[in-house]
């Protein structure tokens, strides 16, 4: 008598591939994945199709033709000669300048407000709770018209700095008659340079020697700075006591960056009025100020709120911990609470950063030509490839927030927990 060590395994039959549990799920995935790839081939053929209809083919050959249209702000060289491929390129420059500053004000500003509202002092905690609700509840188009709109009606005209026959002007000139504030734009002064180091040509635009030294040295300020706050922090370790520092970190970033500054002949080249506008610095238009500050506003109204939930969500025993070490509040918020609270603040805080990256297409509402205005817009227009523009719109868009992500979660890595 003979006893079977293993069952006979069953022939393999189609049924199997929808009744048996080990190849269903492949199945499905196998039938999901044809029936999106047809929808996507049956897409792009009746695209096709329309387009022979009105005669039209898909080529991106417009972004070599001549814009003519004129771009008020810019980064880079640029005129109505230049091609639409330049005018994106100088579209999403602008649409960069606007994101990146309004993403440094709107953290600075929710940082600061998410503090108050946890303050004790009932007065500032309800002020800041005023103004997240206020901002958070009114769609950021109305504010950005409504600053656009006290630029331009409250702010006076460039004419009105010029004095009358009696020496006086009707507006003045602020912060030592070195900014000028008008209902067109606010003149600036212009960081000049006497000793310059030139530019170099990357066939594109022109990239800045001196913007290049200026960045390498505060990049060795933060490196040498950096290996001192560490040093510190091992004596602090070994001995209990850490050595005072700020007056060292004050040095470090001051002292390289004057001597490179006097080294370059760094001065300021002043806005005077001449003929009907100011000349000699430069002039930021007021739709950009409008759409930086209202993203900057609307944003941080957003980012007070992470701010406050990351903070709430450290344990109080940290905080009565730290003042039994005799710690202040000041210094248990910036030592204590809030470094632990980054863990919880910063996955949410990168979907604040792409929205207002992407809401920064809000500009054509007050004549920022940035990349929705350029691509998107007036050479749309001119060319009639809407189709290639907005795909092409579309791919730049996704390419900066895949960026955002990957640069943000690369910081939130490394101040996540670190499991031993």
């Amino acid at each position: 008598m003979s006893i079977a060590d293993e069952a006979p395994k069953p022939a393999f039959r189609l049924s199997m591939l929808i009744y048996d549990t080990r190849y269903r799920s492949l199945t499905i995935q196998v039938v999901v994945f044809l029936l999106v790839m047809a929808g996507a081939a049956w897409l792009i053929d009746n695209t096709a199709r329309n387009l022979q209809a009105l005669g039209k083919d898909f080529n991106f050959g417009f972004l070599w033709n001549r814009a003519g249209y004129d771009i008020s702000q810019r980064l880079v060289e640029y005129t109505n000669d230049s091609t639409h491929g330049r005018a994106m390129l100088v579209g999403l420059l602008n649409t960069l300048l606007v994101a990146f500053l309004g993403c440094i004000a709107a953290t600075v500003l929710g940082v600061f407000i998410g503090v108050l509202r946890l303050s004790p002092n009932w007065l500032a905690a309800r002020l800041m709770t005023v103004y997240v609700e206020v901002f958070r509840n009114v769609p950021l188009l109305l504010w950005i018209l409504m600053i656009y709109a006290v630029f331009t009606e409250v702010m006076p005209p460039p004419n009105a700095f010029r004095p009358n026959a009696e020496g006086v002007t009707a507006a003045q000139m602020v912060l030592g008659d070195s900014v000028a504030f008008t209902n067109r734009y606010t003149a600036i002064p212009d960081p000049l340079f006497s000793r310059s180091l030139g530019n170099i040509d990357l066939g594109i635009f022109l990239v800045s020697v001196d913007l290049l030294a200026i960045l390498a040295v505060l990049t060795g300020s933060w490196w040498v700075n950096r290996r001192l706050l560490r040093h510190a922090t091992a004596v602090q370790e070994a001995t209990g006591l850490r050595p005072v520092t700020w007056w060292k970190s004050l040095l470090i970033w001051l002292v390289p960056l004057a001597v490179l500054k006097v080294a370059l002949g760094f001065h300021l080249g002043y806005p005077e009025l001449k003929g009907f506008n100011f000349t000699g610095g430069i002039n930021v238009s007021n739709s950009f100020v409008a759409l930086w500050l209202a993203l900057s506003l609307y944003t941080g109204a957003f980012i007070a709120e992470i701010v406050r939930a990351g903070i709430l969500a450290i344990s109080r025993g940290q905080t009565e911990a730290a003042y039994a070490l005799g710690l202040r509040p000041g210094r248990t918020m910036s030592l204590v609470i809030l470094p632990q609270a980054l863990r919880v603040i910063v996955p949410p805080l990168i979907s604040q950063y792409l929205n207002l990256t992407k809401n920064s297409s809000l500009a054509i509402a007050v004549g920022y030509l940035d990349l929705r205005g350029t691509l998107g817009g007036i050479t749309l227009n001119q060319t009639g490839r809407e189709l290639e523009a907005i795909l092409l719109m579309m791919l730049i868009y996704l390419a900066l927030s895949l960026a955002i992500s990957g640069v943000m979660n690369i910081y939130n890595a490394s101040v996540r927990l670190k499991e031993r």
